[in-house]
């Protein structure tokens, strides 16, 4: 077999047939052709070869040998030649030069997995980040929390404000007529929320409850109910609670609601809020670490991807966007201009994303493979335990989890993961 490298990671290689083997392919292809041919005097499928051949000619047994022993010869030469292919080949022969009891060469272009030079990937500067929490980030969290816990109260005395929230009732009309949703009892609202048609929460500010008042606002040339778009519209108002949003104070009786182990006060609660974002510091900036110094690890290698794969990449990126949106009832129109993008743009999107994936993937692998990471036999039972636990509302079983995954794709998995870890842990923090 005659096998040569072509430019944009994809090979050549020729495939001889012989005519043992096409006899082979023909005694295939009388058995699937004969069993939906009809021969008087004979049963479907019980003709004998030679009168078939006599009726329709041996060359009518053609296109399904060509196509079964292209099949069996093309994967016994991949696997032989251990070519990595990556995407469908194109295959090309002239059937003229096909005849029974004469061997036949055919030709095989096929994308593969590019041969990757590496580049540095060891000592890789990454900036330090801080994993210290200062004052503001404590007094942040500690807001944040406290703000989880306000309470909605009725407001005593005094006009209605900002930011508190209005119970009232309100009846629009439009030239003297009411209109489809103009009207509502007890609506709750919060006053600068800009939930209504501009202007009318400012002219509710300063209501006493009990109070009623015309509201007059003007919808939006834009409204989406297009009857009403720009036209001046009559709310009448009447306001009966206000209600205000009241955030606890910090106190050691606030503390111990929150039962936290080992928290019972002020002090210790601060303590435990700045462990808390030192920890979680930690993990984001070594996961910042490793991706920085994976990027720089793939910019640093040389290799070119095929055309071919980065396609594929791309068809399994839109089939993924696409199950998404539908299970939120969404078209691709629709998520097109959610995301204001034309379909031109989204698909150099998907383009640039699938060629990032790809480098970083092929990179990553490279490296697993220069290294010599292997899986033991321990991790890849541990990963299967993973898996089982991941699915574990389904009841998956391990024996399932072991029979829908290879074992050979849990052992790249875990060669994978650990050129990453390896990646990062070699890099080098600098200030």
């Amino acid at each position: 077999m005659i096998i040569d490298k072509l430019n944009g990671s994809k090979v050549r290689f020729e495939i001889t047939v012989t005519k043992e083997q096409f006899e082979h392919g023909l005694d295939h292809a009388f058995a699937e052709i004969n069993e939906k041919v009809e021969i008087k005097g004979f049963r479907k499928g019980h003709a004998p070869r030679n009168i078939y051949e006599a009726k329709y000619g041996v060359e009518s047994l053609y296109e399904e040998a060509i196509n079964h022993v292209i099949q069996d010869t093309y994967y016994d030469a991949v696997m032989e030649n251990h070519i990595d292919v990556v995407a469908q080949p194109k295959i090309n022969f002239d059937i003229k030069n096909v005849k029974r009891g004469v061997d036949f060469t055919y030709e095989v272009v096929v994308a593969v997995k590019p041969e990757i030079v590496l580049g540095q990937y060891k000592g890789l500067e990454v900036k330090k980040g801080s994993d210290v929490a200062d004052e503001a980030e404590i007094n942040a969290e500690i807001d944040a929390e406290l703000a989880k816990n306000a309470e909605m109260v009725l407001k005593e005395t005094g006009a209605l404000a900002l930011q508190e929230t209005a119970v009232f009732d309100f009846s629009g009309t439009v030239d003297g007529v009411k209109f489809e949703g103009g009207t509502s009892e007890n609506y709750e609202l919060v006053i600068g929320s800009n939930q209504f048609i501009p202007g009318f929460e400012e002219q509710m500010i300063g209501m006493n409850p009990g109070e009623s008042k015309d509201v007059v606002v003007t919808f939006p040339a834009d409204y989406h109910e297009k009857n009403l778009a720009g036209k001046e519209a009559v709310f009448a108002v009447k306001l009966h609670e206000i209600k205000q949003r009241v955030v606890p104070t910090l106190t050691d009786d606030f503390v111990k609601d929150l039962n936290l182990e080992g928290v019972s006060s002020v002090d210790e609660y601060r303590a435990h809020v700045r462990s808390t974002i030192e920890t979680r510091k930690k993990e984001q900036n070594a996961n910042r670490l490793s991706n920085e110094a994976v990027e720089q690890a793939v910019a640093n290698a040389t290799f070119e991807v095929p055309v071919e794969m980065v396609q594929e990449e791309v068809s399994r990126l839109r089939e993924n966007t696409q199950r998404q949106i539908k299970q939120y009832g969404l078209d691709f129109a629709t998520y097109l201009k959610y995301m204001g993008k034309t379909e031109e743009e989204y698909g150099k999107d998907l383009e640039t994303e699938a060629l990032r994936n790809l480098r970083t993937q092929l990179v990553i692998e490279a490296v697993a493979k220069a290294e010599n990471f292997q899986a033991t036999d321990a991790e890849i039972e541990a990963k299967y335990l993973e898996i089982v636990e991941q699915y574990k509302a389904q009841k998956v079983t391990i024996e399932q989890a072991k029979a829908a995954i290879p074992t050979q794709t849990i052992v790249e998995e875990i060669a994978f993961r650990k050129a990453v870890d390896f990646i990062g842990a070699n890099a080098v923090l600098v200030e």
